[in-house]
């Protein structure tokens, strides 16, 4: 009985559209809502992350073949970041102490939302599964073991759930053009260095959706259409490169090269319009819910939403950060083949998501300039990152994949090394001074309780 509630648990907080709807049904009943407003908006906002996830989707198979296109076409072997492998990997040996961690680490960001000024709240139930997961492998080849384990586990979760957001949140505010929304995706890190490279480099540069075609090419100033004919002529390409045989023989069941490579670009253009159309749909429904849970529970707080949150803000920059963000990688791939290092192979997956939305955050900040060189550091970074998270995980770091966005590199990279240098009591100590810190600093200098700005546009 208490695993299977154990597991029931973990699977409606790891899976984002039931979170996002709990979420929605508890902030509208705060709020006294009518029955029908209620409903409509619980089901509404679970529609919307549904759409998403079907568009996600929809990008990964059609990321997935090109990726194989890719490794076929320049012949490298290494290892490929993939966050869902390693953490479908980990859970064998390590899920009961994940789905722990997972469900009191998201009452601990609550508890940190209200008692410090990092008041986000991080939605984004696959990530906060995954980043529970690598927390649990670090701590237990640590040698933290019951609740103890579980009680640093969950602190650090918590507070990593609420630093994040606050990181991305000066960014989001020129993203959006308000401060109603956060952001909850773990490669925060590489969205703060492209808006950062983006402020150094960006000046008077355009933005990328003020991108001016000749008055013949206008069809291309729709990003539907203009994403659909770039990546058809990158799969072309790459699948020239590759071999038609190959292609046929392995990947497209006998269907022509050509063919298989523009269906499956045109189905990552239809990926990509999906999940904006769900990002409307649950940013028209989520901020009016989440009012009824900040008001009551954790005044000002946020809702920190996943990475495709920003895509319909810049469409444009969407395409230029993914494609910067994966050479990125490729140059990173090579100098670590100088180097003697271990090869990181450039993800599709990762470097779609994480340089899409880096490319995003570069443009806010530096236009076309910032889209471009900030998410190529963005792939630079997702690259060397994993290279030193690798050592701390134990038996897991000699798989052949290993988490793949940059924060979970980071978190794991400082966790690791804390508890390899102090021990299991160091760690301990260091995570509850790490807590400590932003709650004593909340009521020694005063509390941040700025209301949030009205509207909500994209």
């Amino acid at each position: 009985m208490g695993q299977a509630l154990l597991k029931l648990t973990m699977d409606i907080l790891s899976q984002p559209a039931v979170l996002i709807a709990l979420i929605s049904f508890i902030g509208l009943m705060i709020q006294k809502k009518s029955a029908s407003d209620v409903i409509k908006g619980t089901t509404k906002s679970f529609l919307g992350f549904i759409v998403i996830a079907s568009g996600a989707s929809i990008l990964v198979s059609s990321l997935d073949p090109f990726g194989k296109m890719f490794q076929e076409a320049f012949n490298v072997n290494g290892v490929v970041p993939n966050n869902e492998a390693i953490v479908a990997m980990a859970l064998k040996e390590y899920g009961s102490t994940t789905a722990l961690i997972m469900f009191f680490g998201m009452i601990a960001n609550i508890l940190v939302a209200r008692f410090t000024n990092l008041k986000y709240i991080f939605l984004t139930g696959h990530h906060t599964l995954y980043m529970a997961c690598m927390i649990a492998v670090i701590l237990v080849v640590a040698g933290l073991e019951g609740f103890q384990l579980v009680f640093v586990g969950s602190l650090a979760l918590g507070l990593i759930m609420a630093i994040f957001p606050a990181l991305a949140q000066p960014f989001m505010r020129k993203i959006t053009g308000n401060d109603q929304v956060g952001f909850g995706h773990f490669s925060t890190l590489g969205y703060a260095l492209s808006g950062a490279v983006g402020s150094l480099v960006g000046k008077n540069s355009r933005s990328t959706e003020e991108i001016n075609f000749p008055k013949g090419l206008g069809f291309l100033r729709d990003s539907s259409i203009s994403i659909a004919l770039t990546m058809a002529l990158l799969y072309i390409i790459v699948a020239i490169i590759a071999g038609p045989s190959y292609i046929e023989e392995n990947l497209s069941g006998g269907t022509h090269f050509i063919v298989f490579s523009i269906i499956q670009a045109v189905t990552f253009a239809a990926g990509v319009f999906i999940i904006l159309s769900g990002v409307r749909l649950v940013l028209a429904e989520i901020v009016p819910a989440f009012k009824g849970i900040a008001t009551k529970l954790v005044p000002n707080a946020k809702p920190a939403l996943d990475c495709p949150i920003v895509f319909p803000y810049a469409p444009n920059a969407v395409l230029i950060g993914f494609f910067c963000s994966f050479l990125g990688g490729i140059v990173g791939m090579f100098i670590l083949g100088a180097v003697g290092a271990v090869i990181i192979l450039p993800g599709v997956v990762p470097h779609f998501f994480t340089g899409a939305t880096a490319g995003v955050f570069g443009n806010a900040t530096g236009g076309i300039r910032g889209a471009t060189i900030g998410s190529f550091a963005n792939g630079l970074l997702i690259t060397f990152l994993p290279v030193f998270l690798m050592p701390v995980l134990g038996d897991l770091g000699f798989a052949n994949t290993t988490f793949s966005d940059s924060d979970f590199g980071l978190a794991g990279i400082v966790l690791g090394n804390i508890a390899n240098s102090f021990g299991s009591l160091g760690v301990t100590i260091g995570v509850v001074i790490a807590v400590l810190i932003p709650v004593l600093y909340y009521f020694i200098r005063g509390r941040k309780d700025v209301p949030a700005e009205k509207g909500t546009t994209v």
